[in-house]
C-alpha cells in the first residue's frame, strides 16, 4: 500500500521568551537614545560587563524525534495530553510551521482545520473563501462551483454566504471551515480539536461526514481529547507525550494507554514543578484527592455513599473571577458531570477575588450515583472568558463498587455511568 505521510525524526525547538527592551513605547527621543547607546551594549557584550538579567530566553522541544508513516486510506487518531505536541505535529504535516529537525514527506493534497477560520481572509466573503481554499489546494474552478452548493448547505450559513467573513460568529466560522475542509476532497484531511467549538448537533454531523471522508478511502489524521469519537473513527492510534511519540497501537489499546498513564491509582495525585507549566502561574496546583466519608483517601468509591473531591492550590498572587472545578468521565472519554466551586451564586460573590495563599476547594458527590466501572477526574482553573490557568483532564481514577446498588436483585448489568436510586411508585388503579 502506498504511503501518504512519512515522518522520519521529526523534532520542533521553540523559543520561550525574548529579549527585553529598556522602553516600553517607541517615542523618537528613546529611539534615537537607543540607536545612540546600541555601540556602548556591544562592547559591553564583547567585554562581559553588559547588566545581567538584561534576556529571558529559553527553548523547549515541542516534538522531538518522532518517527511514522501513515499509509494512504488509513484514519490515524492522535491522543495526548495539553502540551503534548499534537497541535505542532499538525502544523508541520499542514506546512503551516517548519520542523527543527527531520524530515517530513506528505503524498496529495492536504486539507486542514487547525483552528476556527484556518486559511480564511476576514475581509473576504464566504463565497470568495471557498473559491480562495479550494485554490490553494490545486483545484480549478470548476471543480470548486460543483461542491460549492453542498458546502453552503453543510455550514447551514448560506444567508451570509455573501458577507465579509470577519463578521460571522465563532459557530459561523466553524461551521463553514470544515465544511470547506471535508468537502473539497483533499487527499489527506487533518483536524485538530476544533470541533468543541460548535455545538452538540453540528459536531456528531462533523463526524459523521468524517467518517464518510474515511470510507471514501482518503487518509485522515485526527486529534481530539473525546475518546468514543477517537474510537468510533480510528482504527489505529499514537500516543504522545512531552513532545515524544511514545506507543502506536490498535485504537482500543491507545486509548487505555493514555487512560490509564499518569494517573494516580491510589486516590491522589500530587504535582510536583516540572509538572506544571509556567503558564499557570500565579495558580500552582498542589494535589487532588478523592475521600471518602470518613476522610480517608480512596482508590475504590461504594456507590452508595458519598464522595469528597479535595483539590488543593496554591496563589502566588491574587485572581479576579477564579474559578476551580473538575470534570468526570468514563474510561471512555464521556462526560458524566462538570461542576466549578463558584457554581452558587453566594460563593460566586464570596469569592469574586482571591488573595494569595493556600486553599482547598472541596465537592460532595452524593450516594446512588455512579454505576459500576472506574472513572476519570480532571481538573480546571480558569477564570470565565479571560484565561485558563491550569487544566490537567487526565488528573486521577478510581474505581466504583456497587454492592448494594439499585437494582443488585436482577443480576444484570446496566448500561450508562450513573445508577440514580430514583423514587418509585407503584399504583393499582383498576
Amino acid at each position: 500500500m502506498t504511503t501518504a505521510i512519512s515522518v522520519k525524526d521529526l523534532g520542533k525547538k521553540y523559543r520561550i521568551g525574548a529579549a527585553q527592551t529598556k522602553f516600553k513605547y517607541g517615542m523618537l527621543r528613546e529611539v534615537l537614545v537607543d540607536a545612540a547607546m546600541t555601540p556602548v551594549r556591544i562592547y559591553k557584550a564583547l567585554t562581559g560587563k553588559g547588566a545581567r538579567g538584561t534576556t529571558n530566553t529559553a527553548s523547549f522541544w515541542a516534538l522531538k524525534d518522532v518517527t511514522f508513516d501513515v499509509e494512504e486510506g488509513k484514519v490515524l487518531g492522535i491522543i495526548g495530553r495539553n502540551g503534548a505536541g499534537k497541535s505542532t505535529l499538525l502544523k508541520i504535516l499542514s506546512r503551516v510551521t517548519e520542523p527543527t529537525l527531520g524530515t517530513v514527506s506528505v503524498r496529495g493534497r492536504v486539507g486542514s482545520l487547525l483552528e476556527v477560520g484556518t486559511g480564511f481572509h476576514p475581509e473576504l466573503t464566504g463565497r470568495e473563501n471557498i473559491f480562495m481554499n479550494g485554490a490553494i489546494l490545486g483545484m480549478k474552478n470548476a471543480e470548486i462551483e460543483s461542491k460549492f452548493d453542498e458546502i453552503v448547505d453543510f455550514s447551514e450559513v448560506s444567508q451570509f454566504i455573501d458577507t465579509p467573513v470577519k463578521r460571522y460568529s465563532s459557530g459561523m466560522y466553524l461551521r463553514l471551515a470544515f465544511a470547506v475542509a471535508a468537502h473539497l476532497e483533499p487527499e489527506i484531511l487533518v483536524v485538530d480539536e476544533v470541533l468543541a467549538v460548535g455545538d452538540a448537533e453540528f459536531q456528531r454531523k462533523c463526524l459523521g461526514k468524517m467518517g464518510d471522508v474515511a470510507q471514501q478511502g482518503r487518509t485522515v489524521l485526527f486529534v481530539s481529547h473525546n475518546m468514543s469519537a477517537i474510537m468510533r473513527l480510528t482504527q489505529e492510534a499514537i500516543v504522545l507525550n512531552k513532545g515524544q511519540l511514545i506507543m502506536r497501537a490498535p485504537t482500543q489499546e491507545a486509548v487505555d494507554f493514555y487512560l490509564s498513564s499518569g494517573q494516580a491509582q491510589a486516590g491522589e495525585r500530587l504535582w510536583d514543578g516540572e509538572d506544571v507549566p509556567a503558564s499557570s502561574a500565579p495558580f500552582r496546583p498542589i494535589s487532588l484527592k478523592v475521600k471518602n466519608r470518613s476522610g480517608k483517601v480512596i482508590d475504590t468509591v461504594r456507590s452508595i455513599e458519598p464522595v469528597t473531591v479535595e483539590f488543593e492550590y496554591q496563589l502566588d498572587a491574587s485572581i479576579t473571577g477564579l474559578r476551580v472545578g473538575f470534570y468526570l468521565s468514563t474510561m471512555r472519554g464521556e462526560f458524566v458531570l462538570t461542576s466549578f466551586d463558584t457554581d452558587a451564586p453566594e460563593l460566586f460573590e464570596k469569592f469574586d477575588s482571591r488573595k494569595s495563599g493556600r486553599y482547598v476547594s472541596r465537592a460532595e458527590i452524593p450516594a446512588d450515583i455512579f454505576n459500576e466501572g472506574r472513572y476519570s477526574l480532571g481538573v480546571n482553573a480558569s477564570s470565565f472568558g479571560v484565561r485558563r490557568y491550569f487544566m490537567d483532564e487526565n488528573a486521577l481514577a478510581f474505581n466504583v463498587d456497587i454492592s448494594g446498588a439499585p437494582g443488585m436483585q436482577w443480576g444484570e448489568p446496566r448500561v450508562g455511568p450513573v445508577r440514580p436510586r430514583l423514587s418509585w411508585k407503584i399504583e393499582k388503579i383498576g
